[in-house]
């Protein structure tokens, strides 16, 4: 009996950028081993380093640039027989598509086969451009028409150069987001007539919204049009997918209100392997021993964590801070929270390690605290829940339900203060945070145990496998809205 073939699709991930979502794959992929899997990656640049060592069962690993096209520029072609114009009947379906009208996927994705229709360079066709004009006077009439045609090309090559990417062979397609990832996995289905499953961690339309309103270079009606793209991509996702699946019970309900079908979405938590984690605990004296665990990147406001150090340190001075994971994914910014440390003169009481074992760090450390702006279920407070350590986090994701709503422990986005006091209560009352501690190991190992999320999505495969026991499109047998077992998100 042949090997089930599962292709992962993936944008700006794995296995280039090490972290939560790719820590995730890595993990799905080797403890699937009785099943094959294809990469099919989206990334910004070329020839990008690999992070990770593949698992033998990853059979082929296909990356497409996004900001390149497929080869050769826009041609004129003669109509094939009973294809029509590739151009303008790709320009209608997008049309159609990015309208909220309901899209012509087929004719959308067969437009951009065997390097036909639009790339890249299909706004040189007269057809594409006189579309564009007509979009700004419609939609801009204020603004110049040069600024809104390069708004708009920069935001649909992308879309383009997705479409017309040849996706590999496949029973499946499980894409790990929306955007580009979700609509190349969409893409694959319609070409293949294969499943297409979405699994999100965070909600790629919401995070992309919120970079680009902070982008000081994009304009008002810029802002809008990658916006409604997003959103738009999304919709179209969740509404042809064959089953999403989402972290939390909060993700889940996001994606039915962009279409998502209450009987095609599932939620499927987090897991880790509790028993790695499960330390011998040492206690050192000294010291009160604070961990960052992560890597030195914005998302994850290493700045945030810095300020609350020093906040902390004029209260606790025998304080330690370690910040481990890899300073190398933005060296610029690394090197900013280096300069930062010394400018707050507590260079002396903080540690960057670089890439460590964290099983070193979790034998000692009294609290791990997470600054991030944006997570979705973060593996490492499940980590520190396994090894015994309490958590003190911002409101992101989430956060709160896996810290109980506990608002002693939960601060704003880039509170330092309200951080610096979360540590120092964890500090100040140790009997409560020993049976806090050991409340959240027996919940983690009841709810948030590998094995279960293996099994679950081992399932998910089988049951969308060819001859499999539910088949496409319904999706596999059991898979339900809601909560999954024990009430837990």
């Amino acid at each position: 009996m042949a090997r089930l073939r599962v292709c992962l699709v993936i944008e700006g991930s794995y296995p280039f950028i090490t972290g939560g979502v790719s820590s995730w794959v890595h993990e799905l992929i080797g403890g699937l081993a009785q099943i094959d899997f294809v990469l099919f990656t989206f990334s910004p640049e070329a020839d990008q380093k690999l992070r990770y060592t593949m698992p033998p069962n990853v059979v082929e690993h296909r990356d497409v640039v996004l900001t390149k096209g497929p080869a050769g520029a826009l041609r004129r072609r003669a109509r094939g027989p009973g294809r029509g114009d590739p151009v303008a009947g790709a320009l209608e379906s997008h049309v159609r598509m990015f309208a909220g009208a309901s899209p012509d996927l087929d004719g959308l994705i067969a437009s951009q086969s065997e390097g036909r229709g639009l790339h890249r360079d299909a706004v040189l066709d007269p057809r594409a451009w006189t579309f564009v004009g007509a979009q700004n006077r419609r939609r801009n009439p204020l603004y110049p028409f040069s600024d809104y045609f390069w708004a708009w090309k920069s935001s649909h090559d992308l879309i383009f150069n997705v479409l017309a990417a040849e996706p590999p062979e496949a029973d499946l397609y499980h894409s790990l987001s929306t955007g580009f990832a979700g609509l190349a996995a969409l893409a694959a289905k319609l070409r293949r007539g294969k499943p297409f499953l979405l699994t999100e961690h965070g909600l790629y339309h919401k995070e992309r919204e919120i970079e680009i309103r902070k982008a000081s270079f994009v304009r008002g009606y810029q802002r809008d049009m990658w916006t409604r793209v997003y959103n738009r991509i999304a919709s179209i996702c969740y509404k042809n997918a064959d089953l999403c699946t989402s972290l939390f019970e909060e993700n889940r309900r996001y994606q039915l209100e962009l279409g998502a079908l209450p009987e095609r979405t599932v939620v499927i938590p987090n897991g880790i392997d509790v028993a790695r984690y499960s330390v011998a605990r040492e206690k050192r004296e000294g010291a009160f021993h604070v961990g960052f665990v992560g890597r030195i990147v914005p998302i994850k406001d290493v700045k945030t964590f810095l300020i609350a150090a020093k906040l902390l340190l004029e209260r606790v001075p025998e304080a330690r801070f370690y910040l481990i994971g890899p300073d190398d994914e933005d060296e610029a910014y690394a090197a900013e929270c280096r300069r930062l440390a010394a400018d707050l003169k507590i260079d002396d009481r903080v540690e960057f390690t670089g890439r460590k074992d964290v099983l070193e760090y979790y034998r000692f450390l009294d609290v791990v605290v997470l600054t991030s702006v944006r997570e979705a279920q973060p593996l490492v407070i499940l980590e520190a829940y396994a090894a015994g350590i309490p958590c003190v986090s911002t409101d992101v994701g989430n956060v709160s339900e896996l810290l109980e709503g506990d608002r002693r422990l939960i601060a704003p986005v880039k509170d330092a203060g309200r951080i610096a006091d979360g540590i120092e209560y964890v500090l100040r009352h140790p009997q409560e945070m020993a049976e806090l501690a050991a409340k959240n190991r027996a919940r983690t190992i009841a709810v948030y145990e590998k094995r279960e999320l293996l099994a679950r999505y081992g399932a998910l495969y089988a049951g969308f496998a060819p001859g499999g026991p539910a088949g496409a499109p319904g999706g596999p047998a059991g898979a339900t809205g809601g909560p999954a077992p024990g009430g837990e998100a």
